[in-house]
């Protein structure tokens, strides 16, 4: 694992719900090949509204801690 995703991995839980929409979308943005407007467009969406369920208390979270677990 690279220092650069390990940084990343340990700073994920500092993170507001909007930083790691933010952080998601960039990391799949860096990927090879290019994504058209659409696809991009219609990703912000879904990051937005996942954002503002997880604000709005409509969905419960998921912690690191028990994403790593699943590992």
């Amino acid at each position: 694992m690279s220092e650069a995703l390990k940084n990343l991995m340990d700073s994920i839980d500092q993170m507001s719900t909007k930083e790691k929409a933010l952080a998601a979308h960039c990391l799949l943005s860096a990927m090879d090949g290019r994504a058209d407007d659409d696809v991009e467009q219609e990703w912000l969406l879904i990051a937005e509204k996942r954002s503002n369920e997880l604000e709005s208390g409509k969905v419960s979270p998921t912690t690191w801690d028990q994403i790593k677990q699943k590992l």
